[in-house]
């Protein structure tokens, strides 16, 4: 797993702060919107089902999930002893269903309801017991494909629909942290065919080419120094060079891509690489052009290449790469499927199981996103990363998770000059006293946050908490001072100009108090339509079971 430098903040641009108190409360009711049922009427449908296993046999208290293409949340219930379940009052359009029990599940189905309709849905669970042991080194393996997706991704669509639903918060946080999954794919740096010596020197190697610049080694050794510091731009016309020579040099071709991918060429790179696999079917090409195909904005066949990488090579970073894309592109059921096909081939993958754990979070599933994250922070304890994600999912989720605070604390105790350790344990602490802080706990918290600033004034996050416990104990100057503290370190952070004009109004100074909401006010409007800007820039795959067509909705 690649390591990223931290900061105290964990917040995203375009988040919605997530503090105690009245955010917990809002939250609940955030969470409980998608999982209300629309009122009977004349649009709404039933879906009726059963749940069976692979002989047709009922299975009892399974659980169903349904979520409509539209939302973010889902909603559940539970076959009884017939096996049979039943959705009411919903409205038309088109979901998504899946069943599981006890490491069984069923296929991911898409179905199509409208208001003349009512839909029936059988549901048959396959097991999921290909769980390999644990012992040995996995990281080298080799295995085969067996896994075969039970999903196809059909197409895309826009997001315009996302946006207004109650689970925003919420969503905003799942956004925000699939975007960072992407982060965690190793970083392939090319390494060169020949040692690093004298004779490999950039003077060398210039010196040969000026006696024989005609010579076809010359060029590629130079080509493949340039590309191995990173000097892309000086690499490409040595390799282009080579590449007149001897077009037919696989090696030469793959560096000269590489490359063009370094300098931003993405079509000239993506034209090198299709070439070379008319000359060989190798994994590494296709996720390269899955790469390239993403960066040239085409997701839908970039997620194929990585389907194709991973069955031709069934890597880790093959299936790491093909779930971080599905996550992206909001396939969530599916990617579940593949980052758990990952942890059960790597189980000592670290950056498998955060993509599980953020999987299973974008789909609700919230103790086991939380038991999945723990995992990964059991594996390497001294990496943050994990951490950071479970704070993140901790602070958003509306109840708090099990196992988190425990990981968290451990984290504050063996990184003690970790600013976003300290932050993030303080709301752990806080999370799990719900809606009234015992005075030892708002202690503990209020030491720890002031030790996050204390490592890092710039900890806009720390400083909005601080503020909020000296509001609580009317502390109204020392909230001021706290708000404002934020706001200097964060001009952006919305929630602390709001906060701040509260405590300015409840001083009596009614004018500053409405300077701050109005930036507040300001602040928001800005971030929520940067967020619906970068919804519409990451479209989203429609899925389709094997050997379906899907239904794609009108654009």
């Amino acid at each position: 797993m690649r390591r990223i430098l931290l900061r105290c903040t964990v917040r995203n641009p375009g988040w919605l702060a997530a503090t105690l108190v009245v955010a917990v409360m809002v939250l609940y009711a955030l969470m409980a919107l998608p999982q209300q049922p629309a009122q009977s009427g004349p649009d709404t449908v039933t879906i009726n089902g059963r749940v069976v296993d692979a002989q047709g046999q009922p299975v009892n208290s399974a659980v169903i999930r349904l979520r409509h293409r539209d939302d973010f949340g889902a909603v559940e219930t539970q076959s009884d002893a017939n096996g049979d379940f039943a959705f009411t009052a919903l409205r038309k359009g088109s979901y998504l269903i899946t069943a599981e029990k006890a490491g069984w599940r069923s296929p991911e189905a898409a179905i199509v309801v409208s208001a003349e309709v009512q839909r029936i849905v059988d549901l048959v669970l396959k097991s999921q017991d290909n769980v390999r042991p644990e012992s040995g080194d996995s990281s080298g393996q080799t295995m085969e494909f067996s896994d075969r997706p039970n999903f196809t991704v059909a197409g895309v669509t826009d997001w315009t629909a996302v946006g207004g639903h109650g689970s925003d918060t919420i969503l905003r946080t799942s956004e925000a942290l699939a975007r960072d999954v992407v982060t965690l794919q190793p970083e392939r740096t090319h390494v060169a065919a020949a040692a690093t010596g004298d004779g490999n020197s950039e003077a060398k190697l210039r010196a040969v080419l000026a006696g024989d610049p005609g010579n076809f080694d010359a060029k590629h050794r130079l080509g493949e120094f340039y590309l191995d510091a990173g000097r892309y731009a000086e690499a490409v016309p040595f390799l282009e060079g080579a590449y007149q020579i001897d077009p037919k040099n696989f090696d030469n071709t793959y560096d000269l891509a590489l490359a063009c991918k370094g300098t931003g060429d993405y079509s000239q790179a993506l034209n090198e690489v299709k070439m070379l696999l008319t000359y060989r079917d190798d994994a590494d090409l296709h996720r390269l052009i899955g790469e390239l195909d993403e960066k040239l904005g085409d997701p839908l066949a970039a997620v194929h290449e990585y389907e194709l990488a991973a069955k031709a090579n069934p890597s880790e970073e093959n299936y790491f790469v093909w779930g971080s894309e599905l996550l992206l592109h909001r396939a969530i059921w599916q990617a579940q499927e593949v980052f758990r096909s990952g942890v059960e081939a790597y189980p000592k993958s670290e950056s498998m199981l955060t993509g599980l754990g953020v999987a299973l979070f974008a789909g609700a599933i919230y103790d086991d996103a939380s038991r999945r994250l723990c995992e990964a922070s059991d594996r390497d304890p001294s990496n943050p990363e994990p951490y950071t994600f479970m704070g993140k999912v901790e602070i958003a989720a509306p109840n708090p998770l099990p196992c988190i605070e425990p990981r968290l604390a451990r984290f504050a105790r063996e990184q003690p000059q970790n600013p976003t350790a300290k932050y993030l344990y303080a709301m752990a602490i806080m999370k799990s006293q719900q809606k009234s802080l015992a005075p030892e706990a708002t202690q503990q918290a209020a030491i720890l946050l002031q030790k996050a600033v204390e490592l890092d004034p710039g900890c806009a996050d720390a400083w909005l908490q601080l503020g909020i416990l000296s509001f609580a104990k009317q502390d109204f100057k020392a909230a001021i001072n706290d708000y404002r503290k934020a706001i200097e370190a964060n001009p952006q952070l919305g929630e602390a100009h709001y906060r701040l004009g509260v405590a300015y109004d409840r001083s009596g100074d009614q004018a500053k108090a409405r300077q701050e909401f109005e930036l507040h006010d300001e602040i928001e409007k800005a971030q929520a339509d940067a967020v619906e800007r970068q919804r519409k820039a990451i479209q989203q795959f429609v899925i389709a079971p094997s050997g379906q067509t899907a239904v794609l909705p009108e654009q």
